[in-house]
Parts: structure tokens; C-alpha cells; sequence
């Protein structure tokens, strides 16, 4: 039997028990680590799919200064921002059953995904893989338990390899890990309600998407190719000039080696020199801050912001910033990098999660702070709409994550206003 017919038969044996429904139901399938064990191989199983290249080396330039600089504003933004789950558009809480114990089960879980994690570890290393290489990647497991309805674990998105012929079938495997494992265990498939697959910039063109490391990918290596060459070049203790003596035979030019070493090297005196002629300076380089090339080396940070969809400001370059320009490149951070990676890994764990995985399509998954930075800002404006009958008090609550008032003190606030 060839290695397609084992895979193929692997699959669907696995695809039939998770129809029958397996009784070890919440288990983990996908390995922890599964690069330690071996390379990752992309061509490995010949299966029709279309891997993720050079996640090694995308994820060594990741811990170089400036691109860890780039992911982190991104990352730790997110995954640090106050969140909430609520009833979704179109449903209302009081025709919901069971809404308020599901949605603290819903947040409870999300708190505590497994046994190891909490909510900002598993998500900081989605994020990570997400901004790195497109390929951010989370495996969903019913429990069965209402209290604890799933289990989530963050799986290396390098080594998911996505089935290109999927036709939509719930009961198809439509990815696979590459574990490294010998025998049968080297491909663990996947179904589509199993894996929650995150990616950047989806194209028609291929399957995986396009990280924003991967765009600043050749434009790193320049940086760090530059950034080399100025390091050598500040630390040789070599003075980049000679002196030219004209019309010298040999024994002057030892004998003159032999003075400078003797009595002037390294003694701080002031040389004196006679000769028929003054020697002349041959520079080897400019001898200024030019010959590390620093303005080659902003640009290259400029372009580094760019493919991130950061202001230079925030990589470290204060060229053109001023106060009056600060906060409007801060809220354009905010709002360019920050807000459409928040609102994708929002709209996956509601699709994904609470709608496919459970089936809880009356829940969506939302980041509080996404509308307006500024906290002064949003009050006003809420406060606004209530006086003017558009929203509620208890509106304004759930949109900051928390339970309506009691009848009498909804009545009292109203009085007063």
C-alpha cells in the first residue's frame, strides 16, 4: 500500500469515528511541537496540498530588534485588550435560552482555553504566527461538559498543510498536520470544525495567506546585511588612512615604522615630523558617520514599518516627528495595524468557534476598545446617545461587558437625567 492509500485510509477511519462520535471527546490530536522532532518537510506525503515556505527562516528574522519591535506593538495590544462575549446582532438575550449561563460558560473557557494556557498565552502565539507567516492556526475540541463546552490549543501553522480539493463537506478532513512521526502518525487530518486557520491577506491564487513579515522579508535581510557591515566597520580598530611618503627608500620606511611604534604609538605625544616633503593622507573612507551608512539603514526601517503597517515612529526613526504629529501617527497605528487584526481573530473564534464548533450562532466574540482609543471621547458619546433616546443604560453596558442594572436603579438614572 502507497503512502497516498495509507493517508487516504487514515483519514477517512477518522473521519467515521468523528461521526459516530468518539467517546474521548476534548482530546488534543495535533502534536505540541512538532518541529523539535524533525525538519519540517514540505513536499512530505505527496498529499495534494500547498505548504507554508521557509517558516524557519521567517521566524529567525522574527528575533531580530527592529521586527520584534513591529510584531510586539501589534501582538501584546491585542491580546492585552479588554474583550466580552455578548448576544449577537439579530437575537435578542430574553429569547435566548439558557443566555446568561452559556455566555459565562462561553467566557470561562475562553479564560482558561486548557490546562496550560490562558487567553493572552494561547492568543499571543496565534498572533505571532499570524503576523510572522499568515498561518495562525488553533485547534477546537468539543467536551461535551456545558460548563466547559471546548478546550482550545495554539498548533504550529507552519506545519498545517491544507487540502486544495476540499469540496465543503463537514465530514471531510480539510487540513493536516505534518508531525514528523513515523508510520500513520505523520499526517494527522483535520476536519474544518476542528481547526481554526487564521490568515493575513487571503489571495485566490493560494490557499495560505501573506504575513507582514514575509512582505518585509528581503528588506530585513538588507537591514541586517547593513547593520553588519556598520558593526564591523565602528569596532575595527584600524584608522581607515595611510601616509604616503614620497621618494622614501626602504631603510627610511623601516626606520620611520620602527619611531612611530617605539615612541608615538600609544603614548598620546605629538609627532613631529621632517622631510623635504609633507606626507600626504591617503583616506581609505570618509572617516564620518557616512560611512555607516545610517540614512541607507532608516530607509530600510521606514520600509520595515511600511510592510507592518506601522509609522516609522514606533520602529525607532524620529525623523519628521514632532508633537502636534505624534498622537495622529499613534491613532494611525492604532487604527491600520492594530484594529483588522483584532476584528479577524474576533470574527474567526465567533464563525468558528461558537457557530461551527458548538453551534451557539446567537454568541459573537468582541474586543471593547476597538471604536475609539480615546476613553473621554467614547463616554461623551455614549453619554450623548443615551440623553438623546438612541441607546439604553443597559445598551451602553453590554457594549462595555457588563450585566444591566436592576429595574429601580434603570429608573432612578433615567430621573436624573
Amino acid at each position: 500500500m502507497g503512502v497516498r492509500e495509507t493517508v487516504k485510509e487514515v483519514w477517512q477511519r477518522l473521519a467515521g469515528v468523528e461521526a459516530a462520535g468518539d467517546a474521548t471527546k476534548g482530546e488534543r490530536k495535533t502534536a505540541m511541537l512538532p518541529a523539535i522532532l524533525s525538519p519540517y518537510n514540505p513536499m512530505r506525503g505527496g498529499q495534494p496540498a500547498l505548504p507554508k515556505p521557509t517558516p524557519a527562516n521567517l521566524r529567525k528574522f522574527a528575533e531580530t530588534p527592529v521586527v520584534r519591535r513591529a510584531i510586539n506593538v501589534v501582538k501584546d495590544k491585542i491580546a492585552s485588550m479588554d474583550w466580552q462575549v455578548r448576544v449577537r446582532r439579530g437575537y435578542e438575550s430574553a429569547s435566548v435560552e439558557d443566555c446568561a449561563a452559556r455566555m459565562n460558560a462561553l467566557r470561562q473557557c475562553l479564560e482558561e482555553p486548557n490546562t496550560a494556557d490562558s487567553f493572552r498565552v494561547l492568543w499571543e502565539q496565534v498572533l505571532e504566527d499570524l503576523l510572522v507567516g499568515g498561518f495562525g492556526a488553533v485547534e477546537m475540541e468539543a467536551t461535551g461538559d456545558a460548563a466547559r463546552p471546548f478546550h482550545l490549543w495554539a498548533v504550529d501553522g507552519a506545519t498545517i498543510q491544507i487540502d486544495s480539493k476540499w469540496d465543503g463537506d463537514p465530514a471531510k478532513p480539510r487540513y493536516a498536520q505534518a508531525t514528523g512521526l513515523p508510520g500513520q502518525q505523520k499526517m494527522v487530518p483535520l476536519l474544518d470544525d476542528e481547526l481554526m486557520y487564521l490568515r493575513l491577506n487571503p489571495r485566490t491564487h493560494t490557499p495560505f495567506g501573506l504575513g507582514r513579515l514575509e512582505v518585509a522579508f528581503e528588506t530585513v535581510n538588507q537591514y541586517l546585511s547593513a547593520s553588519r557591515y556598520a558593526s564591523k566597520l565602528a569596532s575595527n580598530s584600524v584608522v581607515q588612512y595611510a601616509l604616503w611618503l614620497n621618494d622614501a627608500t626602504p631603510e627610511q620606511h623601516d626606520r620611520l615604522i620602527r619611531w612611530w611604534q617605539d615612541e608615538i604609538e600609544g603614548t598620546g605625544r605629538v609627532p613631529l615630523l621632517s622631510c623635504e616633503q609633507k606626507p600626504e593622507v591617503l583616506r581609505f573612507a570618509g572617516g564620518t558617520d557616512a560611512d555607516l551608512r545610517l540614512q541607507w539603514q532608516d530607509t530600510l526601517v521606514r520600509m520595515i514599518a511600511n510592510a507592518f503597517e506601522l509609522p516609522p515612529m514606533l520602529l525607532g526613526s524620529m525623523n519628521d516627528v514632532n508633537r502636534s504629529t505624534a498622537t495622529e501617527l499613534a491613532d494611525e497605528a492604532f487604527q491600520g495595524a492594530v484594529v483588522p487584526v483584532a476584528k479577524l481573530l474576533a470574527e474567526h473564534i465567533t464563525r468558528d468557534l461558537f457557530a461551527k464548533k458548538l453551534g451557539w450562532r446567537e454568541f459573537e466574540f468582541c474586543f471593547n476598545a476597538l471604536e475609539s482609543r480615546d476613553e473621554m471621547e467614547e463616554v461623551q458619546i455614549q453619554k450623548t446617545l443615551i440623553e438623546a433616546g438612541v441607546m439604553t443604560v443597559d445598551e451602553v453596558r453590554a457594549m462595555r461587558g457588563l450585566t444591566p442594572l436592576a429595574p429601580a436603579a434603570t429608573s432612578t438614572q433615567t430621573e436624573a437625567m
